[in-house]
């Protein structure tokens, strides 16, 4: 049964397993198309697995092959449809601990975040990739102000629960959200 689709996958459960497929692009070199395709499913296993040994709670792999990626179903509403303060101050932490560990999510919105059993599961890291820099780490966190900003109400006070969850987790934080600034200040001009 398809449950999401996006522009790169598909996205179908099967017996309980979420089952992540990259789909072929025609107008790629197959070669290449396979290639690329192959590689990006086996960076999102990588990323969702050391993201998760970094003690941020992700679904489980359970098989990889070339195009297909096949991991634990997490049922949940997503936070987009249930955010709270609360939960805000644990994402702060949940991403402040995968920049301490040199990841960037790439996605961080709240519809890929699904609160189970009392914890958030960050989900599709289909856009993650490892950069220690202060602008890839402003780049995420402006990205989740930004779906704070056009999706949920209480925008500043969810902002200022993240910072608060993020500041204890990651001590390079006040230059994260001084950077943050910066990138939507150029965003004004573009």
């Amino acid at each position: 049964m398809e449950i999401g689709r996006g522009a790169e996958a598909v996205i179908f459960l099967e017996e309980g397993t979420v089952c992540k497929f990259r789909l072929p692009k025609n107008y790629r070199l197959p070669q290449l198309d396979e290639s690329l395709r192959q590689e990006r499913t086996l960076r999102e296993a990588k990323m969702i697995a050391e993201s998760r040994r970094c003690g941020v709670p992700t679904p489980i792999i359970r098989d990889i092959s070339r195009f297909l990626l096949k991991m634990e179903h997490i049922e949940g509403p997503r936070l987009k449809d249930i955010m709270n303060p609360m939960m805000s101050e644990e994402i702060g932490e949940l991403v402040g601990k995968l920049h301490r560990c040199g990841i960037i999510h790439g996605d961080l919105t709240t519809s890929n975040m699904i609160f189970h059993k009392g914890r958030i599961y960050l989900i599709d890291f289909g856009l993650a990739f490892y950069d220690t820099s202060v602008e890839a780490q402003g780049v995420d966190v402006h990205v989740y102000f930004q779906t704070l900003e056009s999706t949920h109400d209480s925008a500043d006070e969810l902002k200022d629960a993240f910072k608060s969850g993020y500041r204890r987790i990651y001590e390079n934080a006040e230059v994260v959200f001084k950077r943050v600034k910066e990138i939507k200040a150029r965003g004004r001009y573009l």
